[in-house]
Parts: structure tokens; C-alpha cells; sequence
């Protein structure tokens, strides 16, 4: 954090570290805010995590804390924003959602409950909201290129979400700075591919049947990318398995 901190230009910038988890850290947040502050113009909820871990094999906790971080905590991360945000003269409220939640990904399905679980909730308070002159939505980027999704690719994720190459974390900015320049309920960095993912969900029961479609394709990506990250340093290949090799 501290690092990322350094590289942002200018001065003004301020972190908090905080355990999104407990809903005392969150509103140790909210009181510095309204300290330090008075009001907030723009939120972002974006932490989430996921897991390589089969659903038949995860503990409860797992399945509970993912959940807790990915939904729960946005949701009470906003809640507790909504007094700071009316203080604004045009407050926004933009989350980081997914094309897992719009598709499912059978290898994550809490990933997918939680994004999916989210997206209807933004979509819900977008409508609310707009009302108390908070303007909400949310950007829904496909597979990303960061630390989470090199994980994923080496340990054995989704490959569903390399149909296509990873979009850039630049893609995804600018599809923020287009919701803050025109709002909107949502926003694809890569709208093409949310009409494939949509068009696919009009006929869900024939989901078995385009899998194995969407499969061969991930698949070929996946490998792809796995090279790629070979190159970059980021991942090696030991007798046939590959492994994440930590930044120094």
C-alpha cells in the first residue's frame, strides 16, 4: 500500500488500512473520513478476493469470508457513506462488479454468488438512490490483468476467462472515468464481450451444450497466457507444473 501510495503524483493522498471484515474497522473509517474531510464526492468499493478451491472442498469459513469481502462489505462499506455522500454537490457511488456475475463460472460459484449478488443490489440502489441525488453503478470488467488473475491462471483457475487476452488495468480506469464523465447503471470495459456472456444466459438450460465451446477457447487462451507470464517472470514451469514466482 505504502508503495502504491508513493508512485500517485501530487500531494493530498491519504490510505487507512483496514479489515473490511469487522464493521468497527469500517466505521473507524467513515469517522476519520468525516473528520479529516466533512463529505465524500466519489466511492469506489473494489477489494474482493476469489479461490482455485472446489466448492465441494472449501470449509464454511472460506465460504463466509468470501462472501463477507466480496458483497457484505461493499455494501456496508456504502450504507455507511450515504450521509458523507449527500454532502457532496454530485456524489457517485461506482463499484467494481465482474462478468462473473452476469455468467456463471463453475469453478468459482462464490465469486460468482457474490458478484452476481452485487450487481443486482447496485442495480437496485441505482434506481433508489437516484432520487436522493446519488448517482450509482457499476463497472464490470472481464479477467484482468493483476496479481489475483496470475494466481489464478498458475493455480488452476477459471479459464473460461481467457477467451479473450486479459484487458489491461488501464481499460478498466478508463471505463471509471467514462461513468464518472457520463453515469450510467453499468459499464463494460470490452462491450462485446458482455453481449456474448448475455446472449448466452437467454438460453441457460443449454449451458451443458456451450461449454465445452467456451472451454476449447479459454483453454487455448490460458495456455497463452501462462507463456506470457512465463516471459514476464511472473510464473515458471517445473516438470510440467507451474508455479507464481513471488516479487522481490
Amino acid at each position: 500500500m505504502k508503495k502504491t501510495l508513493a508512485s500517485l503524483a501530487g500531494s493530498g493522498h491519504q490510505y487507512i488500512a483496514a479489515d473490511l471484515t469487522d464493521r468497527n474497522e469500517i466505521k473507524r473509517v467513515f469517522d476519520l473520513i468525516s473528520q479529516t474531510y466533512g463529505h465524500i464526492d466519489v466511492l469506489i468499493p473494489n477489494a474482493a478476493i476469489t479461490t482455485t478451491d472446489r466448492f465441494d472442498v472449501r470449509s464454511n469459513e472460506s465460504i463466509e469470508r468470501e462472501l463477507d469481502i466480496n458483497l457484505v462489505a461493499p455494501l456496508i462499506f456504502i450504507r455507511s457513506a450515504i450521509e458523507l455522500l449527500k454532502k457532496s454537490q454530485d456524489p457517485r457511488i461506482i463499484t467494481t462488479g465482474s462478468l462473473g456475475g452476469i455468467f456463471p463460472l463453475g469453478e468459482t460459484p462464490m465469486y460468482t454468488a457474490s458478484k452476481f449478488g452485487l450487481r443486482g443490489a447496485m442495480l437496485s440502489m441505482s434506481l433508489d438512490l437516484a432520487s436522493k441525488g446519488i448517482k450509482a453503478g457499476s463497472v464490470l470488467p472481464s479477467a484482468t490483468d493483476t496479481p489475483m488473475l496470475h494466481r489464478e491462471a498458475i493455480e488452476g483457475g477459471n479459464t473460461l476467462q481467457f477467451m479473450d487476452p486479459p484487458q489491461t488495468t488501464e481499460d478498466v480506469v478508463k471505463a471509471f472515468l467514462k461513468m464518472l464523465d457520463k453515469p450510467r447503471f453499468e459499464i463494460y470495459p470490452r462491450a462485446s464481450e458482455s453481449w456474448l456472456v448475455k446472449a448466452a444466459l437467454l438460453v441457460p438450460n443449454l449451458l451443458p451444450r456451450l461449454m465445452p465451446l467456451f472451454k476449447g477457447s479459454g483453454d487455448k487462451g490460458h495456455k497463452k497466457y501462462l507463456k506470457e507470464l512465463e516471459a514476464r517472470g511472473i510464473a515458471r514451469n517445473v516438470a510440467g507444473v507451474w508455479e507464481y514466482i513471488e516479487p522481490v
